[in-house]
Protein backbone atom coordinates (compact mmCIF):
# COMPACT_ATOMS: atom_id res chain seq x y z
CA UNK A 1 0.00 0.00 0.00
CA UNK A 2 1.35 3.41 -0.97
CA UNK A 3 1.76 6.25 1.51
CA UNK A 4 -1.01 8.25 -0.19
CA UNK A 5 -3.52 5.43 0.33
CA UNK A 6 -2.53 5.08 3.98
CA UNK A 7 -3.13 8.79 4.43
CA UNK A 8 -6.45 8.73 2.57
CA UNK A 9 -7.98 6.04 4.79
CA UNK A 10 -7.71 7.96 8.09
CA UNK A 11 -8.89 11.14 6.36
CA UNK A 12 -11.94 9.32 4.97
CA UNK A 13 -12.81 7.93 8.39
CA UNK A 14 -12.37 11.35 9.97
CA UNK A 15 -14.65 12.89 7.35
CA UNK A 16 -17.30 10.21 7.90
CA UNK A 17 -17.13 10.68 11.66
CA UNK A 18 -17.45 14.44 11.21
CA UNK A 19 -20.55 14.00 9.03
CA UNK A 20 -22.12 11.65 11.58
CA UNK A 21 -21.42 14.11 14.38
CA UNK A 22 -22.94 16.97 12.40
CA UNK A 23 -26.03 14.87 11.62
CA UNK A 24 -26.43 14.10 15.33
CA UNK A 25 -26.12 17.79 16.18
CA UNK A 26 -28.74 18.73 13.55
CA UNK A 27 -31.07 16.06 14.93
CA UNK A 28 -30.71 17.50 18.44
CA UNK A 29 -31.15 21.02 17.08
CA UNK A 30 -34.35 20.05 15.27
CA UNK A 31 -35.80 18.60 18.45
CA UNK A 32 -34.89 21.76 20.31
CA UNK A 33 -36.26 24.07 17.60
CA UNK A 34 -39.66 22.38 17.59
CA UNK A 35 -39.92 23.16 21.29
CA UNK A 36 -38.50 26.68 21.54
CA UNK A 37 -38.57 27.85 17.92
CA UNK A 38 -35.80 28.67 15.47
CA UNK A 39 -35.24 32.05 17.08
CA UNK A 40 -34.53 30.43 20.43
CA UNK A 41 -31.97 28.13 18.87
CA UNK A 42 -28.39 29.06 19.74
CA UNK A 43 -24.96 27.46 19.71
CA UNK A 44 -24.88 27.58 23.51
CA UNK A 45 -28.31 26.01 24.03
CA UNK A 46 -27.56 23.29 21.51
CA UNK A 47 -24.16 22.55 23.02
CA UNK A 48 -25.86 21.94 26.36
CA UNK A 49 -28.48 19.62 24.87
CA UNK A 50 -25.95 17.75 22.72
CA UNK A 51 -23.47 17.63 25.62
CA UNK A 52 -20.74 19.21 23.56
CA UNK A 53 -18.58 22.27 23.91
CA UNK A 54 -19.68 25.49 22.22
CA UNK A 55 -16.52 25.43 20.14
CA UNK A 56 -17.31 21.87 19.03
CA UNK A 57 -20.78 22.85 17.79
CA UNK A 58 -19.48 26.06 16.25
CA UNK A 59 -16.84 24.12 14.30
CA UNK A 60 -19.59 22.28 12.40
CA UNK A 61 -21.73 25.31 11.54
CA UNK A 62 -19.74 28.50 11.96
CA UNK A 63 -22.73 30.62 12.88
CA UNK A 64 -26.15 30.52 14.50
CA UNK A 65 -27.73 31.39 11.16
CA UNK A 66 -26.09 28.45 9.41
CA UNK A 67 -27.32 26.20 12.21
CA UNK A 68 -30.89 27.46 11.78
CA UNK A 69 -30.79 26.91 8.01
CA UNK A 70 -29.46 23.38 8.51
CA UNK A 71 -32.40 22.67 10.81
CA UNK A 72 -34.88 24.01 8.23
CA UNK A 73 -33.38 21.77 5.53
CA UNK A 74 -33.44 18.71 7.77
CA UNK A 75 -37.06 19.36 8.71
CA UNK A 76 -37.98 19.68 5.03
CA UNK A 77 -36.27 16.40 4.13
CA UNK A 78 -38.10 14.54 6.89
CA UNK A 79 -41.41 16.18 5.99
CA UNK A 80 -40.99 15.20 2.35
CA UNK A 81 -40.00 11.63 3.22
CA UNK A 82 -43.00 11.17 5.51
CA UNK A 83 -45.71 13.05 3.63
CA UNK A 84 -44.88 13.15 -0.08
CA UNK A 85 -42.66 10.24 -1.09
CA UNK A 86 -45.06 7.49 0.15
CA UNK A 87 -47.86 8.76 -2.13
CA UNK A 88 -45.86 7.87 -5.24
CA UNK A 89 -46.91 4.27 -4.64
CA UNK A 90 -50.59 5.24 -4.89
CA UNK A 91 -52.46 5.40 -8.17
CA UNK A 92 -52.24 8.74 -9.96
CA UNK A 93 -55.19 11.06 -9.59
CA UNK A 94 -57.69 11.18 -6.77
CA UNK A 95 -56.23 8.18 -4.85
CA UNK A 96 -52.84 9.89 -4.73
CA UNK A 97 -54.34 13.22 -3.72
CA UNK A 98 -56.31 11.56 -0.92
CA UNK A 99 -53.19 9.82 0.34
CA UNK A 100 -51.21 13.04 0.27
CA UNK A 101 -53.77 14.90 2.35
CA UNK A 102 -54.10 11.97 4.76
CA UNK A 103 -50.31 11.91 5.26
CA UNK A 104 -50.24 15.68 5.67
CA UNK A 105 -53.03 15.59 8.23
CA UNK A 106 -51.38 12.73 10.11
CA UNK A 107 -48.09 14.59 10.24
CA UNK A 108 -49.79 17.76 11.46
CA UNK A 109 -51.71 15.83 14.13
CA UNK A 110 -48.49 14.24 15.36
CA UNK A 111 -46.95 17.70 15.74
CA UNK A 112 -49.72 19.13 17.89
CA UNK A 113 -47.58 18.95 21.03
CA UNK A 114 -44.30 20.04 19.46
CA UNK A 115 -45.55 22.33 16.72
CA UNK A 116 -44.89 22.58 12.99
CA UNK A 117 -41.61 24.27 12.11
CA UNK A 118 -43.13 25.71 8.93
CA UNK A 119 -45.91 27.41 10.90
CA UNK A 120 -43.88 28.52 13.91
CA UNK A 121 -41.04 29.60 11.63
CA UNK A 122 -43.42 31.71 9.55
CA UNK A 123 -44.60 33.49 12.69
CA UNK A 124 -41.01 34.16 13.74
CA UNK A 125 -39.58 35.25 10.39
CA UNK A 126 -42.54 36.59 8.38
CA UNK A 127 -41.27 40.16 8.62
CA UNK A 128 -37.56 39.44 9.03
CA UNK A 129 -35.76 39.24 5.68
CA UNK A 130 -32.62 37.14 5.47
CA UNK A 131 -31.27 33.65 4.68
CA UNK A 132 -33.31 31.86 7.36
CA UNK A 133 -36.59 33.33 6.11
CA UNK A 134 -35.58 32.49 2.54
CA UNK A 135 -34.82 28.88 3.51
CA UNK A 136 -38.20 28.56 5.23
CA UNK A 137 -40.14 30.17 2.39
CA UNK A 138 -38.32 28.07 -0.21
CA UNK A 139 -39.18 24.86 1.65
CA UNK A 140 -42.87 25.76 1.93
CA UNK A 141 -43.06 26.82 -1.71
CA UNK A 142 -41.41 23.56 -2.77
CA UNK A 143 -43.96 21.61 -0.78
CA UNK A 144 -46.95 23.54 -2.10
CA UNK A 145 -45.64 23.03 -5.63
CA UNK A 146 -45.72 19.27 -4.99
CA UNK A 147 -49.32 19.56 -3.78
CA UNK A 148 -50.17 21.57 -6.90
CA UNK A 149 -48.71 18.87 -9.18
CA UNK A 150 -50.77 16.24 -7.40
CA UNK A 151 -53.96 18.29 -7.83
CA UNK A 152 -53.22 18.85 -11.54
CA UNK A 153 -52.66 15.11 -12.00
CA UNK A 154 -56.05 14.42 -10.43
CA UNK A 155 -57.60 16.93 -12.82
CA UNK A 156 -55.82 15.42 -15.82
CA UNK A 157 -57.01 11.96 -14.81
CA UNK A 158 -60.60 13.23 -14.93
CA UNK A 159 -61.13 12.90 -11.19
CA UNK A 160 -61.57 16.68 -10.81
CA UNK A 161 -63.50 19.05 -13.04
CA UNK A 162 -61.59 20.08 -16.16
CA UNK A 163 -62.15 23.78 -15.50
CA UNK A 164 -61.24 23.70 -11.80
CA UNK A 165 -58.72 26.22 -10.42
CA UNK A 166 -55.79 24.13 -9.16
CA UNK A 167 -54.05 27.02 -7.43
CA UNK A 168 -57.20 27.92 -5.52
CA UNK A 169 -57.70 24.33 -4.43
CA UNK A 170 -54.13 24.14 -3.11
CA UNK A 171 -54.72 27.39 -1.23
CA UNK A 172 -57.81 25.92 0.44
CA UNK A 173 -56.11 22.62 1.29
CA UNK A 174 -53.25 24.53 2.88
CA UNK A 175 -55.81 26.59 4.78
CA UNK A 176 -57.34 23.43 6.24
CA UNK A 177 -53.97 22.33 7.59
CA UNK A 178 -53.31 25.74 9.12
CA UNK A 179 -56.76 25.66 10.73
CA UNK A 180 -56.13 22.15 12.07
CA UNK A 181 -52.88 23.25 13.71
CA UNK A 182 -54.49 26.36 15.22
CA UNK A 183 -57.66 24.64 16.43
CA UNK A 184 -55.90 21.59 17.87
CA UNK A 185 -52.75 23.21 19.28
CA UNK A 186 -54.05 26.58 20.48
CA UNK A 187 -57.76 26.05 21.09
CA UNK A 188 -57.44 22.35 22.05
CA UNK A 189 -60.52 21.48 20.03
CA UNK A 190 -61.40 17.79 20.04
CA UNK A 191 -63.30 18.20 16.78
CA UNK A 192 -60.46 19.72 14.77
CA UNK A 193 -59.38 16.52 13.00
CA UNK A 194 -62.93 15.50 12.10
CA UNK A 195 -63.68 18.97 10.77
CA UNK A 196 -60.47 18.91 8.71
CA UNK A 197 -61.48 15.60 7.16
CA UNK A 198 -64.95 16.92 6.40
CA UNK A 199 -63.47 20.08 4.97
CA UNK A 200 -61.36 18.02 2.58
CA UNK A 201 -64.41 16.11 1.37
CA UNK A 202 -66.28 19.38 0.88
CA UNK A 203 -63.43 20.71 -1.24
CA UNK A 204 -63.42 17.57 -3.38
CA UNK A 205 -67.14 17.94 -4.00
CA UNK A 206 -66.77 21.56 -5.07
CA UNK A 207 -63.80 20.98 -7.34
CA UNK A 208 -64.44 17.47 -8.53
CA UNK A 209 -66.70 15.30 -10.58
CA UNK A 210 -69.09 12.96 -8.80
CA UNK A 211 -67.57 10.10 -6.87
CA UNK A 212 -69.46 7.61 -9.04
CA UNK A 213 -67.93 9.05 -12.22
CA UNK A 214 -64.48 9.12 -10.67
CA UNK A 215 -64.68 5.47 -9.67
CA UNK A 216 -66.07 4.41 -13.05
CA UNK A 217 -63.23 6.19 -14.85
CA UNK A 218 -60.63 4.48 -12.68
CA UNK A 219 -62.30 1.11 -13.30
CA UNK A 220 -62.47 1.71 -17.05
CA UNK A 221 -58.82 2.69 -17.13
CA UNK A 222 -57.80 -0.48 -15.28
CA UNK A 223 -59.86 -2.56 -17.66
CA UNK A 224 -58.25 -0.98 -20.70
CA UNK A 225 -54.81 -1.58 -19.22
CA UNK A 226 -55.52 -5.25 -18.50
CA UNK A 227 -56.60 -5.84 -22.11
CA UNK A 228 -53.29 -4.64 -23.47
Amino acid sequence: MTASRKTAAPESKALQKGQQTKAAIVDAALGLATQIGLEGLSIGALAEVARMSKSGVFAHFGSREELQISVVREYHQRFEAEVFLPILKAERGLPRLRQLFANWTQRTSAEIDSGCLYISGAAEFDDRPGPVREALASSVKTWLAAVYRTVVQARDEGHLAADMDAEQMVFELHGLILALQYEARFLRSSKSLARTTQGFENILQRYGVSQVNAISKVTAKRGATSKK
